[in-house]
C-alpha cells in the first residue's frame, strides 16, 4: 500500500450564500484547493463530489457531481456522488485515500458542498424531520424513557423538532451517567464561539461568555441556540495523491494520511459509551497509524451540538469518560490548553453545511499542520485527528469516520 498525502486544500466562508447555486461554491472550494497544491484539472485522475440534499433543495436528482464539475474541465475521469449525511464529503476523502493508496489512482479530488439557508423557512426545516428521521429518533426517547437527567420545571417541553428532542435527550442520558452540568456544555460552546473569532471562514465571529449561552433562547433543554449548529451554506475540497505525485506539485505543503477508518454503529445499551461507534473506529485508527490519543496536538470533531463535543471528546480518548466538560471549564481544550478542540470554531460557530462540513474539518488540520492558522494556530502541532459523524440510527451516529493527520 503507497502513502497518501493532502496535497490541496480549499474552502468557501461557511454561512448564508443567498446569491450562489451548488456549483458557485463546488467551483469556488475546487479552484482554490487546485491552486493550493500547484496542480491542475487535467492531472486528476478521480473526482468525488459528496452531497447530501441536493436532490430535494434543487431538484437536481441525478448526477449532481458531473454537471458541477464538467464546466470547471474535469472530465474523462472516475466521478463517484456520495452521500452519508453529515460525513458525507469526509467519506468521499476516505474512498480518495484509498484509491491512492492502492494505486488506483494518483491524483484525486474530493469536493463537499451544500445549500441549506433559503428565505422560504418552512423548506429550511422540512429536510430536517423526514418520516425515517423521526422514527428513529422516536425509538431513541422511547428507550431512555426514565434514565435522563431530570429539567428543571417547566423546561421539559418539546423541541422545535424531533430531532432535536433526540439531541437533547443524549445530553441528559450524558448528565444522568456522568454528572456533565449544562454549565460544562455551555463552557464548550463559550469556547468554540471564542475561537471563531480568529476564523475568517466561520459563520460566527462573536466571542460568548458561558453565562450570554445559558441565558440565551432555549431549543431543548439543556440545550440553548449558541449549544447547536446553525443552518450552512458552503463547501470544502481537498486534493489527495501519492508521494511521487506530491513531489510534482509546485508549492504543495503535503500533509500526510495515518489513518481512515469509518464504520456504522450497532445496537447497543443507550448508556454504554465503551461501545460507542466512535470509540471502536478511533481505537482503530489509531492502531493503524501507529500513534495514540494522548499523541495529538489538536483535533476537529462533530459538535452538531456541544454536548456532542463531550461525548466525541471522551469516545476519541482525548479525556476520560465524563471528563471532557470539567476539562472545558479547565480551558484543557481550549486554545493554548492541553489538547485544542474545534479551534475552527466546530460547527456550532464555524457553520454546518452538512455534505461540506467534513472537508471543512480537514481544511483546519491541514491550516493548522503547516502552522498557517494565524491567530488561532496551535504551537508546535505536529498530529492531528478529526471525527466526524452521519446521521442518528438507534442510539448513536448512523456512522462515525475517523481522520489521522501528520506534518511531513
Amino acid at each position: 500500500m503507497r502513502e497518501a498525502f493532502i496535497a490541496g486544500v480549499g474552502m468557501t466562508p461557511f454561512g448564508r450564500h443567498l446569491d450562489k447555486n451548488h456549483s458557485d461554491l463546488a467551483r469556488l472550494a475546487v479552484t482554490e484547493a487546485l491552486q493550493d497544491a500547484g496542480a491542475t484539472a487535467s492531472d486528476l485522475g478521480m473526482a468525488i463530489y459528496a452531497n447530501v440534499i441536493q436532490g430535494f433543495f434543487a431538484g437536481e436528482m441525478s448526477i449532481p457531481g458531473e454537471y458541477a464539475l464538467r464546466p470547471m474541465g474535469i472530465e474523462g475521469v472516475r466521478v463517484m456522488n456520495v452521500e452519508a449525511a453529515c460525513a458525507s464529503s469526509t467519506v468521499g476523502l476516505h474512498v480518495a485515500i484509498d484509491y491512492v493508496r492502492a494505486g488506483l489512482v494518483d491524483v484525486a479530488l474530493v469536493v463537499g458542498v451544500e445549500k441549506l439557508y433559503s428565505d422560504d423557512r418552512a423548506k429550511r426545516f422540512a429536510v430536517f424531520q423526514q418520516p425515517l428521521d423521526a422514527l428513529v429518533a422516536q425509538g431513541y426517547l422511547d428507550r431512555t424513557q426514565g434514565m435522563l437527567a431530570a429539567a428543571p420545571e417547566g423546561m421539559d417541553g418539546p423541541g422545535p423538532n424531533i430531532m432535536m428532542q433526540a439531541y437533547a435527550a443524549q445530553a441528559r442520558l450524558h448528565m444522568a451517567t456522568f454528572g456533565t452540568t449544562q454549565q460544562q456544555i455551555a463552557a464548550v460552546a463559550s469556547k468554540n464561539h471564542n475561537h471563531s473569532r480568529f476564523n475568517p471562514r466561520s459563520q460566527y465571529r462573536e466571542a460568548m461568555s458561558v453565562a450570554q449561552i445559558m441565558a440565551a433562547p432555549a431549543v431543548a433543554w439543556p440545550l440553548t441556540v449558541p449549544m447547536c449548529a446553525p443552518i450552512s451554506d458552503g463547501a470544502s475540497a481537498a486534493i489527495v495523491c501519492s508521494a511521487e505525485m506530491l513531489a510534482r506539485f509546485s508549492g504543495a505543503r503535503g500533509i500526510r494520511v495515518l489513518a481512515a477508518e469509518q464504520q456504522s454503529g450497532r445496537d447497543r445499551a443507550p448508556d454504554a459509551y465503551d461501545c460507542h461507534v466512535t470509540k471502536i473506529t478511533s481505537a482503530r485508527a489509531f492502531e493503524k497509524a501507529g500513534v495514540g490519543p494522548e499523541d495529538m496536538d489538536l483535533a476537529e470533531v462533530h459538535d452538531a451540538s456541544s454536548s456532542g463535543e463531550i461525548i466525541q471528546v471522551e469516545a476519541l480518548g482525548l479525556c476520560a469518560a465524563g471528563e471532557a466538560g470539567p476539562a472545558a471549564e479547565r480551558g484543557e481544550t481550549a486554545l493554548g490548553g492541553r489538547i485544542p478542540v474545534n479551534v475552527s470554531g466546530g460547527l456550532v460557530s464555524k457553520g454546518h453545511p452538512l455534505g461540506a462540513t467534513g472537508i471543512g474539518q480537514i481544511h483546519e488540520l491541514v491550516t493548522q499542520l503547516r502552522g498557517e492558522a494565524g491567530a488561532r494556530q496551535v504551537d508546535g502541532a505536529r498530529l492531528a485527528v478529526a471525527e466526524n459523524s452521519g446521521g442518528f440510527y438507534g442510539v448513536e451516529d448512523g456512522l462515525s469516520a475517523v481522520t489521522i493527520l501528520a506534518k511531513v
